[in-house]
């Protein structure tokens, strides 16, 4: 019984240390397209499909944009009707499964936004790590860094933003991610040690140019540029954090992971347990990440309550005790990793408003 119990538990620790970039996390469910006709998609009824703002809408081998919900749409009971703004790739019949991504944009940036881009090679810990790099005029640079379930492609979501800015953007692929080094566990670590190949992103910007650094993570790539704030030989360089869905607790976010995937409640201290043990994480990590004594820069948080994977009050908790560096602002009904997508203009506003005095 006691093997079977850390069997289990190792199984639901998978939930996080093994979630592929690019494949929706165990909290997103599934939906069912029942209808497709011009510019409109209907959708299983659901806390997720009733969500404001715009999205992504993966399936296997398909992509489009959909937007607000179209109330005066005609539609039966159990079903959601969205504005299909746009198929991306392949196509949506009656039948398929999809799930919302935060991903609005597949792709390169060239071939999504129309915006002039490189990409580099930058040289990590673990080998060469592939990036996007948007040119513009200022000295300024922002590094983007993804988190659980997407890929670099969600920078571009904030991408044209940027650049109206004259900002140079470098958005980076780390180990784990599709082109980039496999850990040599093959585990994530939930930002722990992904934070080297953010500090390896700074020194190349550095290198190239850059007098100074914006980071913008969402969910563990929030928690990368918390560390690297701390950590890196050039954190000198870093001007200001931009933290959205930050992951400032392992433990919370490995048991809502764990949760979602069904894990039964007496085992998820297990699932923890298991975590923790394979991926080497430590709980005064998991405490310094949330340490408002440490944040030396400048911080806006961006995350709201209806965050299942990364607790809200975490980030409130921080903003509280550092509202001499800290700026919170709530965005209700987004999901991880996902709050320009509730409401893109207030999220760039937002943006202007946190780095004009950083330029």
């Amino acid at each position: 019984m006691a093997v079977a119990s850390v069997a289990a538990g190792r199984l639901a620790s998978d939930a996080a240390l093994k979630a592929p970039s690019g494949r929706p996390l165990p909290t997103e469910p599934r939906l069912t397209v029942h209808s497709t006709a011009a510019g409109q998609i209907t959708l299983t009824r659901d806390l997720a499909s009733l969500r404001p703002g715009t999205y992504g809408l993966a399936g296997d081998g398909s992509h489009a944009v959909v937007g607000a919900v179209l109330e005066a749409a005609r539609h039966a009971a159990d079903t959601v009707v969205r504005r299909l703004e746009r198929v991306t790739h392949g196509t949506f019949a009656p039948g398929d499964a999809v799930w919302l991504t935060p991903n609005l944009y597949v792709g390169n940036p060239g071939t999504a936004l129309g915006l002039e881009h490189a990409d580099i090679d930058v040289p990590g810990e673990l080998g060469e790590l592939p990036a996007w790099f948007v040119p513009g005029a200022r000295s300024t640079w922002v590094i983007a860094v993804h988190g659980l379930g997407t890929t670099r492609e969600q920078a571009m979501n904030v991408m044209a933003a940027l650049h109206a800015r004259r900002m140079p953007v470098l958005a980076l692929a780390y180990r784990g991610d599709l082109g980039a080094p496999r850990p040599p566990d093959g585990l994530s670590h939930l930002g722990e040690t992904e934070w080297r190949d953010l500090d390896a992103a700074i020194r190349y910007a550095v290198r190239y140019g850059a007098h100074q650094v914006v980071l913008l993570g969402w969910s563990t790539g929030a928690t990368m540029a918390l560390r690297a704030a701390e950590y890196s030989p050039v954190r000198e360089r870093i001007a200001g954090l931009i933290l959205d869905s930050p992951v400032l607790s392992w433990e919370a976010t490995l048991r809502a992971l764990a949760r979602a995937r069904h894990t039964p409640p007496p085992l998820l201290p297990l699932a923890v347990r298991a975590a923790q043990g394979r991926a080497g994480l430590h709980a005064d990590g998991a405490a310094a990440a949330a340490d408002p004594d440490r944040l030396a820069v400048p911080t806006l948080i961006i995350h709201g309550p209806d965050d299942e994977v990364a607790p809200w009050e975490f980030s409130r908790r921080l903003a509280r005790h550092r509202a001499d560096r800290v700026a919170l602002h709530t965005v209700s009904g987004a999901p991880h990793g996902a709050m320009w997508n509730a409401d893109p203009e207030e999220y760039e506003e937002r943006l202007r408003r946190f780095l004009t005095p950083l330029l």
